[in-house]
């Protein structure tokens, strides 16, 4: 962009950084080149299994992130609020997937987890951490808390810092009816870190948050909401994929700097952060509120692991979950696992061409993601040729050969016994 001076900081997913990084590797050469002081923040996103599942976070996980953090000179981590896995040991049944951000319980049982592994989090990384909300397409049943008061509750409880992502609070205006307005008047905003805006679009009554498409209106409106109540210590716009070319970015940034600006003339004063990350107000990390039991955990554990054993392996709804949108979800999350699989394995689609989406929703059904995506491109692959196999002898023998390269755990080039092996348990396998 030619406007990259004025840009004040950038975000870094983990999972795209390789742990052991070299400060003066080509990320961090990419981090400067678009960052024009490097006291600005490079924000780390730590993009694993969420804050809000059952389990505390792992150690190893977060020292990972920790180095991560530290190796960018980040003063900021950040994460959802949200689960992504569930059962395992505690629930004695096999570990499911998402693939996609989930929506916690928003009740004083799901929140007296959530508090005590944000605390644990907080222990282990050398810089502050900020939490997110997330856009949800249904609710928990039984809930005890607005999503304004959750988070509250949430900050004042832990010291944690907010990310709040307004373009997901109006994915859940259209998809749930919750006033985003009343979500803001709730919010803690001293204890905002940063925002997020984002684009997305509309389907069946459905919005999806995209991050593909421009911010449309409606989410800067709710932006210039928050920004008449408070100035926003810096907004990111996310674009992960579809990007336009850089004068349309150019005039959506001045666009997001506008509706900041305008909605801030008449704003009163109140304590916000200079900058992404700086230290709030009030005292951080205070262990306030009931404390989580392993009994509250095992009860958590169970509720996500019906849950998402409903919405990736096809068993019955769990009682007061709305039937309709857990269908919409379902096939939301398996369309988006083919599409991750696609992009880690792009050979795939080309080889099946237009047959690729239909023969993954069918090898997708019943099928959880368990093992990651890249076992699951190779499972998918497998199952293509023992179970419905393409006509076309070219399209298997391609199909084949893909497999065969990509089974083991090393390459094959320059190793021709190794490939004769693989051909010889591809052959015991069944094709």
């Amino acid at each position: 962009m030619r406007d990259r001076a004025r840009l004040r900081f950038v975000g870094a997913a983990t999972r795209r950084i390789a742990r052991g990084i070299d400060p003066d590797e080509i990320v961090m050469g990419l981090c400067r080149a678009t960052v024009p002081t490097f006291s600005d923040a490079i924000l780390v996103y730590l993009s694993e299994p969420g804050l809000g599942g059952a389990e505390r976070p792992d150690p190893v996980r977060l020292a990972a992130l920790a180095e991560r953090a530290e190796a960018l000179g980040s003063p900021l981590v950040t994460e959802h609020i949200a689960f992504v896995r569930a059962g395992g040991e505690r629930t004695a049944s096999r570990g499911l997937e998402a693939g996609h951000l989930l929506p916690v319980p928003r009740t004083r049982e799901g929140l007296a987890v959530l508090c005590e592994n944000v605390r644990i989090a907080q222990d282990q990384l050398p810089v502050q951490l900020a939490v997110e909300n997330i856009a949800a397409l249904f609710s928990w049943p039984d809930e005890e808390l607005t999503e304004g008061q959750f988070l509250y509750e949430l900050a004042d409880r832990t010291g944690v810092r907010l990310l709040i992502d307004v373009a997901n609070l109006h994915t859940n205006h259209v998809n749930q009816g919750e006033d985003p307005a009343a979500a803001l008047d709730a919010l803690p905003l001293e204890a905002l870190a940063y925002v997020h805006v984002a684009g997305g679009f509309e389907r069946d009554g459905v919005w999806h948050d995209s991050h593909a498409h421009p911010v449309p209106e409606p989410v800067l409106a709710v932006l210039a909401e928050l920004a008449s109540r408070v100035r926003p210590p810096g907004v990111l716009l996310e674009r992960d994929e579809r990007f336009p070319s850089a004068a349309e970015l150019e005039a959506e940034v001045a666009k997001i700097r506008r509706t900041v600006a305008v909605a801030g003339r008449d704003r009163v004063p109140v304590g916000a952060a200079a900058r992404p990350g700086s230290v709030p107000a009030s005292g951080a990390g205070a262990a306030t509120g009931p404390v989580a039991d392993e009994a509250a955990r095992t009860r958590l554990a169970l509720g996500q692991t019906a849950l998402l054993s409903a919405l990736v392996a096809g068993t019955p709804a769990p009682e007061g979950f709305d039937r309709g949108r857990l269908r919409v979800q379902s096939r939301m999350l398996t369309a988006k696992r083919g599409s991750v699989v696609a992009s880690l394995a792009p050979e795939l689609e080309q080889i099946l061409g237009d047959t690729y989406r239909p023969r993954f929703l069918r090898y997708a059904a019943g099928r959880p993601l368990t093992g990651g995506y890249r076992a699951d491109a190779l499972a998918f692959a497998l199952h293509t040729l023992r179970e419905e196999p393409p006509a076309e002898r070219a399209v298997r023998r391609a199909l084949r050969d893909w497999w065969i390269e990509r089974s083991g755990r090393a390459s094959l080039v320059g190793r021709p016994w190794a490939r004769w092996a693989r051909v010889a348990r591809f052959a015991l396998l069944g094709r």
